[in-house]
């Protein structure tokens, strides 16, 4: 198949696809969606207004072209990579996903090119507010891990808790972020799956 060929119907799949499953999978939280989040991981990890959990996985590009190799080798890793970026709520389902090309990047990198927040900063997210400890906040957030900035819109854990209370949300606080890690390796799996077809 031609380079020309190639690219067209690549994204003609992708046009296909974007069709097909828009409307279920291709989509931002809509407000019931929301209420939905906030309910389920209020009961099940105790964090009101959780919209989910942060994180990046950097996956291998075994066939790299030989071009891009400089630019997509991260020195830790000596392989080629990408990173994906995910949001996802505790039934495994991704609110979020954003590929980056990786080479020197790294989880706050990719924050910053990512689309993740451009609804707040454009004035298009959803005003959902709840309650903690007596304060109102207008937007949800999402557990994340040290490297995520300060702020209201990333609950992180304590590095060196001190005190029982300190100790319990440090539990709390990363026992809720499996999710996105149980997802990450739900997608290994099904990747491997993929390449080892025999091997089941």
């Amino acid at each position: 198949m031609s380079e020309r060929t190639g690219r067209k119907y690549t994204y003609l799949f992708c046009e296909y696809v974007i069709e097909l499953y828009r409307d279920i999978y291709l989509r931002h939280p809509t407000k019931s969606d929301v209420e939905r989040l906030y309910v389920a991981h209020q009961a099940k990890h105790g964090f009101p207004g959780m919209l989910g959990s942060i994180d990046c996985i950097h996956w291998e590009w075994e066939n790299c072209p030989n071009a891009w190799l400089c630019q997509l080798t991260r020195g830790d890793y000596r392989v080629s990579i990408v990173i994906l970026e995910a949001v996802v709520s505790h039934d495994i389902w991704f609110w979020h996903a954003f590929f980056r090309m990786a080479g020197s990047n790294n989880d706050l990198n990719v924050l910053q090119t990512s689309l993740i927040f451009n609804d707040v900063l454009q004035g298009k997210a959803l005003n959902m507010p709840y309650v903690v400890n007596g304060n109102e906040y207008k937007y949800g957030y999402y557990l994340g891990d040290g490297i995520y900035l300060e702020g209201a819109t990333f609950v992180k854990s304590y590095t060196f808790p001190a005190g029982d209370k300190r100790k319990l949300f440090k539990l709390a606080q990363e026992s809720a972020r499996k999710d996105v890690e149980r997802a990450f390796g739900v997608l290994k799996q099904k990747w491997h799956i993929i390449k080892h077809p025999t091997r089941i």
